[in-house]
């Protein structure tokens, strides 16, 4: 049978430190100086240590402290060690502040955030910045993500959120397909090919406009993400249910249009989220302060292009 270790028992890692200072400087003062302690307190954990070791581990005399033998044979250990740990440290804390990770759902991430991150790197080349992709509320207590970018009703527990903008709902397609198919009224896009038409957006979009039952026209293509669908219609196969606030760099460009003018609020909208522990923290507070004013500019972009054609999208 396998004999199992018991726990190795070590010495307060406070007494350590001061045994390492008392014998680097080998005078209790300079390292009570150092450490910012008193000397009767530098005195009282080298007593621990010696009582821990069964042993003195200094000559104490008149104006210096002399190592003995077995100090000797300790201290050298010890400075190694701990100089071990503070290199480990300072290396984990430099890669830390020097990296910044955010955590977004992919038709953000591919839509909205990264035609933008570019500018931040710019603007702040201190930090290596990496993107990471997913669909589950992020974990900053198991995860190595400093932000997350997600959709919802906001109000999580255990996190701080700001929100970046309020969304709709809206039929986009290419402007060539508009053109085609003479779409002008909501119930022209009963006779166009509808992506992905089982969304759920499809459906309450069209019950805003008064078409209660409805069925798209021919055999639907179902896509997996906004991205993909929209993708889709910029190249012209159909007319995408998506949000207009992640596409108003193609809408802005007129490669995206509004397939009919009107649009439906949603009652989620997207949020910066991040644990509130570190919110002072400067990475935090430099990337929540730009993407907030990246939303804000976004969010006076679209009505503007919107006001264009006479779409009345409401108001936030």
């Amino acid at each position: 049978m396998a004999v199992t270790p018991s726990p190795l028992k070590l010495p307060p890692l406070a007494a350590v430190r001061v045994f390492e200072a008392a014998a680097r400087h080998q005078n209790f003062t300079r390292a009570a100086e150092e450490l910012g302690m008193t000397q009767a307190a530098v005195s009282y954990q080298i007593r621990l240590l010696e009582d821990r070791v069964g042993a003195a581990l200094f000559v104490r005399q008149p104006r210096q402290v002399v190592l003995t033998p077995l100090g000797h044979r300790l201290a050298g250990p010890v400075a190694r060690a701990l100089g071990d740990i503070g290199t480990v440290f300072r290396e984990i804390c430099e890669d830390n502040q020097a990296t910044l990770t955010i955590s977004a759902l992919q038709t953000m991430a591919i839509t909205w955030l990264s035609p933008r991150l570019a500018q931040f790197q710019i603007e702040n080349p201190q930090f290596d910045v990496r993107v990471r992709t997913s669909q589950h509320l992020v974990d900053f207590g198991t995860e190595a993500v400093d932000l997350a970018l997600r959709y919802g009703p906001g109000g999580w527990p255990g996190v701080a959120s700001d929100k970046l903008f309020e969304c709709h709902y809206a039929p986009l397609c290419a402007p060539e397909l508009r053109e085609r198919l003479q779409l002008r009224e909501p119930a022209d896009l009963l006779r166009a090919p509808l992506l992905s038409p089982g969304d759920t957006s499809w459906r309450v979009w069209f019950a805003d406009v008064g078409i209660d039952s409805w069925k798209a026209a021919g055999r639907a293509m179902t896509l997996e993400m906004q991205a993909m669908n929209i993708q889709a219609a910029l190249r012209g196969h159909g007319v995408a249910m998506a949000v207009p606030e992640l596409f108003a760099y193609d809408i802005a460009a007129g490669r995206l249009v509004f397939a009919v003018e009107h649009a439906v609020r949603d009652d989620w909208a997207y949020w910066v989220v991040y644990p509130p522990t570190r919110q002072r923290e400067r990475k935090i507070r430099l990337f929540r302060d730009w993407i907030l004013g990246e939303a804000k500019a976004a969010s006076m972009m679209l009505p503007m292009i919107a006001g264009s054609r006479g779409l009345t999208v409401p108001a936030s």
